[in-house]
């Protein structure tokens, strides 16, 4: 099958260019720094005061929970709702580090937006109102699919009227059963083309492409083309592969096709409570988080290796998109900054008793202001993080550019 014509780099030269696009990437923005270099915000609630952050119980958290994390998903059934929906860093840890992260990307995003100031305090008060609503009622009892503000609701919309085309087009650029190689999408070896497909073969991954509910479970499937994906800003330079599958129905012949995203999983930056076990590796921890905190996307992953590199898989779907908060006036962003942290909320929630979730809620409002709504270990620590980052930004930037500006002669 005839593909675009492009240059993409070998596999020798992969990590190298990896490296100067998540640069690049990191350089375009502060908000856009923050989002990309977790070690760098552990690194700094590190620094602080330990006693100034409430001590969590530990549960399961994003471990890097900014804004683009979030956004609607779909479980195997196609029923969507807004859940966590990267969970790389995964860790049993401090719920407040979700907070902190997800307080510190809206603020960050409001400042690259043009908000003024008074729409992050007004953001952070939202914020916290939103996250200790979640922890009101028994988790039987809360509601998951909790009303979205208008801003999440287009979201939504979007997401429950899309289909395999509309996928195809915006992961592959195409709705031809090929992935096209060139910017974003670069050739594999044989090697790794062999380890793909005895993934899907012997490991029984191929069972993700037929749980969902229009695919016969008895369907053939096979991998009809795969790439190395050139994806994301703090994941470049990991094991990141688009596998294109397509199931054929045994009685019609008819072949349906899905995408699937299979990543390499690495040590987490986020901090974890020491515990009596550990899991076997980085893989089985992002799955097994996933599934505590986002249950419809962690019924579509699975963990495994791939040559002697844990990597975790699971199907894209059409509906599976990131809440932006670009353009917001200061209602909307206080509206949408309320529902993520009730988002959040839950995700932690549903994994305490009621008397850990009401020693968590009285924690939570230790050194309460009177003067303002959000506690202030979290406008503290998110107005040293800003600073923080702003510094970091800066002098990245003024790396990058030394590192890409011609030599003097």
């Amino acid at each position: 099958m005839k593909r675009r014509s492009a240059s993409p780099p070998s596999i020798g030269e992969r990590a190298a260019v990896l490296e100067e696009i998540r640069n690049k990437k990191m350089a375009r923005s502060p908000h856009a720094f923050v989002r990309g270099n977790t070690v760098h915000f552990y690194e700094q609630l590190a620094s602080m005061d330990g006693d100034r952050l409430p001590h969590g119980p530990p549960v399961w958290i994003c471990g890097d929970c900014h804004v683009g994390n979030l956004g609607p998903v779909a479980d195997a059934t196609g029923h969507v709702r807004v859940q966590i929906r990267d969970l790389d860093l995964t860790v049993i840890g401090n719920p407040a580090y979700d907070l902190i992260r997800l307080a510190l990307s809206l603020a960050s995003a409001a400042r690259g937006s043009g908000l003024p100031g008074l729409t992050t305090v007004r953001m952070l008060e939202a914020l916290t109102d939103g996250y200790e609503c979640a922890f009101d009622h028994d988790p039987d009892e809360a509601v998951d699919d909790i009303p979205p503000p208008k801003a999440v609701q287009l979201v939504m919309k979007r997401a429950t009227k899309r289909a395999w085309k509309h996928l195809a087009r915006d992961r592959i650029e195409d709705t031809r059963p090929a992935i096209p190689l060139g910017k974003r999408f670069w050739p594999v070896s044989m090697d790794e083309q062999q380890a793909i497909a005895g993934l899907v073969h012997d490991d029984g991954v191929g069972s993700l492409a037929t749980m969902v509910r229009s695919r016969d479970d008895d369907a053939e499937v096979e991998v009809v083309d795969s790439a190395y994906w050139r994806k994301g800003c703090g994941s470049l330079g990991r094991l990141r592969y688009a596998v294109l599958l397509g199931a054929t129905e045994r009685s019609s012949g008819d072949t349906h096709y899905c995408l699937m995203d299979i990543k390499e999983a690495v040590l987490s930056a986020a901090p974890a409570f020491p515990l009596g076990y550990t899991l076997e590796d980085e893989a089985k921890r992002v799955v097994e988080g996933a599934r505590h905190l986002s249950p419809f996307l962690g019924e579509r992953m699975r963990a495994t290796r791939l040559g002697d590199r844990p990597v975790f898989i699971r199907e894209l779907m059409p509906q599976d998109l990131k809440v932006r908060i670009d353009g917001l006036t200061t209602k909307q962003a206080m509206k949408t900054a309320r529902f993520l942290a009730t988002v959040v909320g839950v995700a932690h929630a549903r994994q305490m008793d009621s008397a850990t979730r009401a020693g968590w809620q009285a924690e939570l409002g230790r050194h309460r202001s009177k003067t303002l709504d959000a506690p202030s270990w979290l406008w503290t620590s998110v107005v040293e993080l800003l600073a923080s980052h702003e510094g970091a930004y800066l002098e990245h930037c003024r790396h990058y550019t030394a590192a890409t500006s011609p030599a003097k002669g």
